[in-house]
């Protein structure tokens, strides 16, 4: 994926200044496709110039004023083609992995703090979700109110994104156990 495809589907879910796109990716987006507020700048300016984003000034009262971006027609365009293209699965490319393994050509026992790091982050990164889905996602009303498209499918990310986690947790866990045997 192209950081344009991030880009545009989080200026569809809502338009807002370089500056804002760069705190949705941190706050969001940004666990599943990072990039730096320079990435985000350069690639909104390139988008501007092709067309696929508008810009318009707005005015701020006591700040210098912003420009808030917009999808135009050629960018969702251009997000529903790669939208329809068939993308590979992703493997998994994991330096501690490989850590994991060469630790039986060294002592096993040294990597523990290493996993426990990771485990740390994992398990901090799992509540972070957790508490996301229940401020953002709270049951929805039984009155037969037809499914939103758009929150349902974010939904459905983060319930990914809690499921990658409790699954490394889990192995992170299994990890340890082995490693701890010697």
């Amino acid at each position: 994926m192209a950081l344009e495809h991030a880009i545009l589907v989080s200026l569809l879910e809502k338009p807002g200044s370089g500056y804002e796109l760069a705190r949705r990716f941190e706050r969001s987006i940004g666990y599943f496709w990072t990039a730096t507020h320079q990435q985000i700048y350069r690639v909104l300016k390139r988008m501007e110039t092709d067309g696929w984003v508008d810009a318009r000034e707005v005015a701020q009262q006591g700040r210098p004023d912003k420009r808030e971006y917009s999808v135009a027609d050629l960018g969702r365009a251009a997000l529903a083609s790669w939208l329809h293209e068939p993308i590979e699965p992703e493997s998994v490319r994991h330096d501690l992995a490989v850590k994991i393994r060469g630790a039986a050509f060294d002592d096993p026992a040294g990597l523990v703090r290493e996993v426990e790091r990771h485990r740390r982050a994992h398990t901090d990164r799992l509540a972070h979700y957790l508490s996301g889905e229940e401020r953002d996602f709270p049951p929805r009303p039984a009155d037969g109110t037809p499914p939103d498209a758009e929150r349902e499918l974010q939904h459905a990310v983060l319930r990914g994104g809690i499921a990658y986690e409790r699954m490394m947790i889990g192995w992170l866990d299994d990890v340890l156990a082995t490693l701890r045997r010697f």
